[in-house]
């Protein structure tokens, strides 16, 4: 599909959305839906958030596929993990999950991709993310969607620069780090080669 970079003036800057996406149609959908049940109109959204009411109302109107970090933010003020976001626009997921149906979600921004492993199931607490950066491609985000999420960072091939409460970790293959999320996290591929990933969050 064909996307066209939009001005960007940070990393929550989505990109333009040239030719219809029905997982984009259906997540902006699940905002809208997210914020009319909360009462709040998209000034109220946008002063939690940080960001921009009119980014906000082009990504419920799938105008724009948001970013990791925009929605981030979203997740944070709606107290829900990425996983679980994007886990409500998709069918419910069965007990066995097979990799050609695991959902990938890629943010052409950062030149991160993100594959569902295992996604979030009713009566379980922990969910998988294969995640892949591609060289020199960064992720911020500045706040966890739940305070104190438990989290595990596996590289699976690659080096990864990742800082947790302001001090960063170098990790190669085999590495894993373990952390609750407190405040923001910095992902960093230093390349010259991707990095791949899993990523365990245990939700409380």
């Amino acid at each position: 599909m064909r996307r066209e970079r939009e001005a960007a003036p940070d990393a929550t800057s989505p990109t333009v959305v040239a030719e219809s996406d029905p997982v984009d149609a259906r997540l902006g959908a699940r905002l809208a839906e997210l914020r009319s049940e909360r009462g709040w109109s998209l000034g109220e959204l946008a002063d939690r958030s940080g960001v921009s009411r009119s980014t906000l109302s082009r990504a419920e109107r799938a105008e724009i596929s948001p970013t990791a970090a925009l929605l981030s933010r979203l997740c944070a003020v709606y107290g829900r993990t990425m996983s679980q976001l994007l886990s409500e626009v998709e069918s419910a997921p069965a007990q066995v999950v097979r990799a050609a149906e695991q959902p990938v979600w890629r943010d052409g921004a950062s030149g991160f991709v993100r594959r569902s492993v295992s996604p979030p199931l009713t009566g379980l607490r922990a969910e998988v993310v294969e995640g892949h950066l591609e060289p020199y491609a960064d992720i911020v985000y500045d706040r966890p969607p739940v305070p104190g999420l438990e989290q595990h960072i596996w590289v699976l091939g690659g080096r990864m620069a990742l800082t947790v409460q302001g001090v960063t970790h170098t990790l190669t293959t085999g590495d894993c780090l373990r952390f609750r999320v407190w405040g923001p996290t910095h992902f960093h591929c230093p390349g010259p080669e991707a990095v791949r990933y899993a990523l365990v969050v245990v939700l409380p």
